[in-house]
């Protein structure tokens, strides 16, 4: 039986295959293909009116849609949860698309101090000039404290569903519960995760917003971002008057002007960054780049399965090394995270883990140089196998009270495990080692 775009109930592994694709809405292509085109026909002067004032959905412009990137956004919809998607140029688009969706014209956004580095880096530079001012919450590790930190003006929380670089996993459930509690949106970045290890919204979560160029896509040859919505949230609340604001774009047949909730109440979060951010701001994800991130997708769990055990294995051996004073993550049973990451991560706890080096800062700069399997480069979730020191790269914006805060010490040094053979990786780390050591 040929398959349709419609068949429903599926499970996970077999939606990463074939939600958001039917091949024979694509001249019967078995793979995905790429719409490289700027622009679209219109049927008749009747279409193209429907479409400019979003009464009729389609394409026509790829600035706004595109049938490769559509793809990509039913796709990860689909294994996420979601309501709606929305597909950027980049992870930092995804968060910056998202703040100023949120809150634009003034306010604030609570965030984990247990983030990537150049998500700090923005929200030092970028949103207090437009009136967004930025709060590093104190307690995100003690949610039952984290509602005094939270202020009239508080339009969200955000925080990462797995740190990087720490591995830290937060309790999204008591999180969520403190957003909602003050009617405000949480927020996650789950990058490090994917839905293949966790899904946010299944747990509070309001927002997720990926860099997809990581995990989902896993082979470090795209940038590309995505922001999804749980389509649950009351953006009416009083919060957010943005979304009270009624479009002329957005008039009824009767010239009637309405409000995006009015207009899509399921999924008025990505429908407005869609028409306002992506589109008047134009970080759009190319479809070769989408195509390249569905590809990956394609092999997500095999991916995310193998890098879990091998991640658990180089910090193990880690935990036995004379020359490491601390090994973070949660898979662990020694860390203060595995009871949380044993209860949500039931398919493994990531690729993502970091150690403490003892030794001379000479002794460390040695040691990554004499890895010869790891690749020393700053991407996450790749087949090969990683290896950074973070205080001096990803995180170099961080200053040393922030790195204080966020628990990054000086000799911290990350990795994100690949899909090399663990015992070769392994061995590779002894190597470089002695060598550093003079072993």
């Amino acid at each position: 039986m040929a398959y349709r775009a419609d068949d429903k109930g599926y499970r996970f592994d077999t939606q990463r295959i074939t939600a958001g694709y039917d091949p024979y809405e694509n001249l019967k292509a078995v793979s995905l293909p790429i719409y490289a085109t700027a622009a679209f026909e219109f049927e008749d002067v009747q279409e193209a009116h429907d479409l400019f004032g979003l009464k009729k959905t389609g394409f026509l412009y790829t600035r706004d849609s595109n049938p490769t990137n559509l793809v990509l956004e039913e796709k990860i919809s689909k294994l996420d949860g979601a309501a709606g998607a929305v597909t950027v140029a980049s992870g930092m688009a995804a968060i910056s698309n998202t703040i100023f969706n949120l809150a634009e014209g003034g306010g604030r956004v609570l965030v984990s101090p247990y983030i990537y580095g150049g998500s700090v880096d923005g929200f030092k530079k970028v949103y207090e000039p437009f009136g967004i001012h930025i709060d590093t919450a104190e307690h995100i590790l003690e949610p039952e404290l984290l509602a005094d930190e939270i202020k009239p003006d508080t339009r969200a929380i955000f925080v990462e569903s797995i740190s990087n670089p720490n591995a830290y996993v937060l309790d999204i459930d008591a999180i969520a519960k403190v957003a909602h509690d003050h009617g405000i949106v949480l927020v996650v970045d789950n990058t490090g995760a994917t839905p293949y290890l966790y899904k946010p919204f299944e747990h509070g979560a309001d927002i997720v917003v990926y860099s997809a160029t990581k995990g989902l896509n896993g082979h470090g040859n795209a940038i590309a971002g995505i922001v999804l919505e749980s389509g649950k949230f009351n953006y009416n609340n009083g919060h957010y008057p943005q979304f009270d604001e009624k479009y002329y774009t957005l008039r009824d047949d009767a010239g009637n002007w309405r409000t995006v909730t009015e207009v899509f109440p399921e999924t008025p979060f990505t429908v407005r960054l869609r028409v306002k951010y992506l589109d008047l701001v134009g970080s759009v994800l190319s479809p070769f780049d989408a195509y390249l991130t569905v590809l990956g997708i394609e092999t997500l769990s095999e991916r995310l399965s193998r890098q879990s055990k091998t991640a658990l294995k180089l910090a193990q051996y880690l935990e036995d090394n004379e020359h490491v004073n601390f090994v973070r993550y949660p898979g662990l049973f020694s860390s203060s995270f595995y009871d949380i990451a044993k209860k949500n991560l039931p398919n493994g706890a990531g690729g993502i883990l970091s150690f403490g080096f003892i030794g001379s800062q000479e002794q460390k700069e040695l040691f990554l140089n004499s890895t010869k399997l790891f690749h020393y480069h700053v991407n996450l979730g790749d087949v090969r196998s990683l290896i950074v020191d973070s205080p001096d790269t990803t995180h170099s914006e961080l200053e040393d009270k922030e790195k204080k805060i966020a628990d990054i010490p000086d000799n911290l040094i990350r990795i994100s495990a690949g899909l090399e053979d663990v015992d070769d990786l392994i061995a590779d780390l002894e190597q470089a080692f002695k060598i550093a050591f003079s072993e």
